[in-house]
């Protein structure tokens, strides 16, 4: 089995080898942060973070960076609107972003450099690109000669001619820059200073950088100038992927990152999810609504379809991923559950349960399935389908110890399909935590057998209401019964 990506560069599936053995240096594209992340922010976050946990399974050590775009006019405008500052308002959303997307059990990258933090590494790129004529200072601004850069276009398969600006939402209008730009298409590495706004004292005049060469030099400065993974959303590939490669390249002659990764948008009513659209909901609106699905299944919604195709999100697809959630959540705490009753002697010991530590039968059937679905560029639909055959098979043996108080199969069978179900999972960012048991009130063996009694009157006659409700009370005290042929009952605890 060999690990593949498709590459947007190359528009194909390649085999994932990376520049230096056993070390992958991996950077994601992260928010700008003037509001709440959204379930889109969540599909990208997620799609990421399974890739690293991957390669973390696989024994690659992952330098994982992620960004925070804390200087844009969206920002700005936001702390306008509050009579706020740039620095409240990135600071703010930052914390909310950690709030919102660790509740998705979504790893923390290595390093979150911010914009802000650059201006030396940007103001250096930038220097260098004009010192080569690859760059030009135009009114205070400086902005990259796109005709100098000859295989501008090569990520998202655009030619020059054919471009138009305003992809993504984030080229400005022409207005009075248009005046400043020697062609048409030439974007902003640097931009003179708008009364009252931030700014930084540079050689062209105070000002502040362009969108684009921010993330240049945040690569530059923490992983070089060679990567093997760049990631984000497909609705970054041009202009700013694109715009990345051209700045970056055009300074080192070197690729920027040998493979580019993009994952595909939420739709809402065919439709992607943004806040530039207002058809978006946050993770915390979801998370926090009345009936609110479980933050795995979040996850596990968001895992269903392949990362490269769109996800479409509804009410109907959250339930049904509840409704997934519970049947996955079942047999990962069948170990929890059953584990000390089938004389398990590590059953509460979680470190076989950690992914890292890879104490699997790794030449086991449904490791090979994962694997294969994994390392065909991230099939984490087939991925699940592994393990829910795992969990299915759990609860299955779990019905049946609840009813007949054993299992005729081998407790250490069970022991390793468990633990093969919870590591695999976990590959996949899936966890499940056992609800705190309820304080058990001890019985007598008669006080039991009363209780059986009149479980057995009501059903006589005919109260099969109060019945049931005898059955729960007692399964609620760690009693659970088991109807046996000719009307005896037997009992055992849980």
């Amino acid at each position: 089995m060999t690990l593949a990506f498709y590459n947007t560069l190359t528009r194909r599936k390649e085999t994932f080898t990376p520049i230096e053995p056993g070390q992958v240096k991996m950077y994601c594209c992260g928010v700008t942060v003037y509001d709440y992340c959204h379930l889109g922010h969540a599909r990208s976050y997620i799609v990421w973070d399974t890739v690293r946990r991957y390669l973390m399974w696989l024994g690659y050590q992952v330098h994982y960076v992620q960004n925070f775009t804390d200087i844009d006019d969206k920002i700005l405008n936001r702390a306008r609107e509050e009579g706020s500052t740039m620095e409240a308002v990135a600071n703010r959303n930052i914390a909310t972003y950690f709030e919102d997307i660790r509740r998705l059990n979504v790893l923390d990258a290595i390093e979150y450099p911010r914009a802000t933090e650059h201006i030396a590494e940007i103001q250096a790129l930038i220097k260098s690109l004009i010192a080569i004529d690859y760059a030009y200072p135009s009114g205070g601004d400086v902005y990259y000669r796109v005709q100098r850069f000859p295989s501008y276009g090569k990520l998202s398969g655009r030619q020059l001619d054919q471009m138009q600006a305003g992809a993504s939402g984030r080229v400005e209008a022409e207005g009075g820059e248009g005046a400043k730009k020697q062609h048409p298409f030439d974007f902003a590495l640097w931009k003179a200073a708008k009364p009252g706004e931030p700014a930084w004292d540079s050689p062209w005049g105070a000002g502040r950088p362009g969108w684009h060469i921010e993330c240049s030099a945040m690569i530059r400065s923490r992983l070089g100038e060679t990567i093997d993974i760049h990631t984000g959303g497909g609705d970054l590939v041009f202009p700013h992927h694109e715009n990345e490669i051209a700045q970056s390249e055009g300074a080192t002659g070197k690729p920027l990152s040998r493979f580019w990764l993009h994952n595909g948008m939420v739709n809402v009513g065919g439709v992607k999810m943004s806040k530039s659209l207002g058809n978006f909901t946050t993770i915390r609106q979801l998370l926090d609504a009345p009936n609110h699905p479980d933050p795995m299944a979040v996850r596990l919604f968001v895992l269903q379809a392949h990362y490269r195709k769109p996800l479409d999100f509804t009410e109907e697809s959250i339930a049904a991923a509840q409704n997934s959630w519970e049947t996955l959540k079942e047999g990962l705490l069948f170990g929890d559950k059953f584990g000390s009753g089938l004389g398990w002697t590590d059953g509460a010991d979680r470190s076989i349960g950690l992914a890292e530590l890879l104490r699997l039968p790794g030449a086991s059937e449904p490791v090979q399935k994962f694997q294969a679905a994994m390392d065909d560029d991230l099939n984490s639909p087939g991925a699940l389908a592994v393990l829910f055959e795992l969990a299915k098979e759990l609860r299955r043996e779990g019905n049946v110890i609840t009813h007949a108080g054993k299992t005729p199969t081998d407790p250490q069978q069970l022991r390793q399909q468990w633990q093969t179900l919870v590591v695999l999972a976990q590959v996949l960012g899936l966890e499940a935590v056992a609800e705190p048991a309820a304080p058990q009130v001890e019985l007598t063996d008669q006080q039991i057998q009363d209780w059986i009694e009149q479980r057995r009157a009501a059903k006589q006659s005919k109260n099969f209401a109060e019945a049931d409700r005898i059955r729960e009370e007692l399964k609620a005290k760690g009693i659970v019964l088991v109807d046996k042929p000719g009307g005896i009952t037997e009992w055992h605890l849980v």
